[in-house]
């Protein structure tokens, strides 16, 4: 007979518990920084504000010391849905202290921030001090950090941020993949592990960015603030975007290489266990289908103003033009939301207004799984795309037989079937939001525009693809309370938070 089943968990903080931790470490950043430049009131609240937060934290892990941690798969799941709602928070009241106005004002910066999301309160960044502009980068860059490893260790293995799609006929979770393996690793270990393994990849990635950004005659404290704000595809920016800090072309061609890094998590990671497939970089269907519509968006952009040009065809005019629809399709359709130098050159060059759908278009469509980006994420858009091809074959050729291999077919049947459920949960998140915003007394084409922008985590959107740039100052408490609320649906997504309410993950 078999002994009893040993619990080979260890004792541990929970991961609410750590985030504190870092985030009160964090909070030394802006002090220092703000200490250098003599600004004695945002060092005054950050200082106090590590020293007050670091001490809760350590009283709360002595009160946890020894306790077995949670490894059920509501425990990780909800860990992580309070990781973008109540942390914030915590990490708004410094910087409501510094920058004044009201907590909840600070609030919303804050879970703008750290969703990636770079929707802010002030239109004008002059009026923020540089300390605060590098808070607001530095939350919105540990908040990317914690959805690349969270999507590893948490996401993947539940079959969740996108990673259903491949994960669907039955495969399940980790731990029903490999029934000859004895023993899988528990959360903990995942999280140990891939927090190991991603972080120097980040922080060596973000440090290459900033340095090519300097070389590329940016000023450093906007080369940094712009080298978080890529990697962790915020959007936030000291200044006014690309051209912020003396930044030239040089440095916009070095932020749309990096922005490839969101397009498909293959970039920076292998395969995960469970998974067939072992193509590289090349041969990943997300990265194809993200450069391919970066390419036709690009083109047919750059078609539309060369058509209705009123400059003639000036070869010069027409590179810019290119150059500057290339930058943007791009950084929106990785949910970035920075314009080139030259996109209000390309619409100058024809005349005509700036084509807003389009870039709400892209920011829906989104980036890779497991990355940075916001949106549906580009997997979900393949499969339904492979799905729609096939069936067109079928009414040409009721008989033939669809080839690619399992995996194809998986995504082709049950992951199309999964993606077209999440599509369907994302209209109507968006729809709840614009009645939402509607009813607060925002004007219809606001509210879609300001819908997108929190569920695709693309908050630049409000500035740019409106016919009249909004302003996130005028919403209101109601207003900036609704959009916290879309901006964590858009991150966390709605289909881990409808596995919340499941009662399987309550026992698992």
């Amino acid at each position: 007979m078999r002994g009893p089943r040993r619990d080979r968990r260890t004792p541990r903080q929970p991961l609410f518990v750590v985030l504190l931790a870092l985030a009160a470490g964090a909070m030394l950043v802006p002090a220092l920084h703000a200490t250098a430049l003599d600004d004695g009131v945002t060092a005054r609240a950050f200082f106090s504000g590590a020293m007050v937060l670091g001490l809760g934290t350590a009283i709360l892990g002595l009160a946890l010391r020894g306790r077995l941690p949670d490894e059920s798969a509501f425990a990780q799941l909800a860990a992580l849905l309070a990781a973008y709602t109540v942390l914030p928070l915590v990490l708004a009241v410094p910087f409501q202290s510094a920058a004044g106005g009201g907590l909840g004002a600070a609030w919303f910066e804050m879970v703008s921030a750290f969703t990636t999301t770079g929707a802010t309160l002030w239109d004008r960044p002059e009026t923020l001090a540089p300390s605060l502009h590098l808070w607001r980068a530095l939350v919105g860059w540990f908040g990317g950090l914690l959805i690349w490893v969270a999507a590893m260790a948490i996401l993947a293995p539940l079959s969740l941020g996108g990673f259903e799609v491949r994960a669907s006929l039955g495969r399940g979770d980790l731990s029903t993949r490999f029934s000859q393996v004895t023993r899988t690793a528990g959360p903990y270990e995942r999280l140990d592990r891939y927090f190991s393994q991603l972080v120097p990849i980040y922080v060596g990635l973000t440090l290459a960015l900033w340095i090519l950004l300097i070389a590329a005659r940016v000023d450093p404290f906007t080369a940094i603030c712009h080298a978080m704000s890529v990697m962790a595809t915020s959007g936030i920016t000291p200044g006014y975007g690309t051209q912020a800090g003396g930044g030239t072309i040089l440095a916009e061609v070095v932020i749309l290489a990096f922005l490839l890094l969101a397009l498909t998590r293959r970039s920076y990671a292998r395969s995960l266990p469970g998974e067939t497939e072992r193509q590289g970089l090349m041969g990943d269907p997300e990265f194809q289908l993200g450069l391919g519509v970066i390419g036709l968006g690009a083109a047919a952009l750059f078609a539309r103003h060369w058509l209705f040009s009123s400059e003639g065809t000036n070869a010069l005019t027409a590179i810019r033009a290119l150059w500057g629809d290339l930058f943007t399709v791009a950084s929106f359709l990785t949910t970035l939301g920075f314009e080139s130098r030259y996109w209000d050159s390309a619409t100058a060059w024809s005349g005509l207004e700036t084509p807003g759908l389009v870039l709400l278009g892209l920011a829906i469509f989104g980036g890779g799984i497991g990355t940075t980006a916001g949106g549906v994420k580009l997997l979900r858009v393949y499969a339904l795309y492979k799905h729609g091809l096939r069936e067109i074959e079928r009414l040409i050729h009721p008989s033939s037989v669809g080839g690619a291999g399992a995996e194809a077919r998986r995504i082709r049947r049950a992951g199309a079937l999964v993606a077209w459920i999440f599509f369907m949960l994302f209209a109507m998140s968006l729809a709840a939001i614009m009645l939402a915003l509607s009813w607060v007394g925002v004007p219809f084409e606001d509210a879609l525009v300001l819908a997108v922008a929190a569920l695709a985590n693309c908050g630049p959107l409000a500035v740019v693809a409106a016919e009249v740039p909004i302003s996130y100052a005028t919403l209101g408490q109601s207003g900036h309370a609704i959009l916290g609320v879309a901006m964590v649906v858009g991150r966390v997504e709605l289909l881990a938070i409808i596995a919340l309410l499941n009662p399987d993950f309550w026992r698992g």
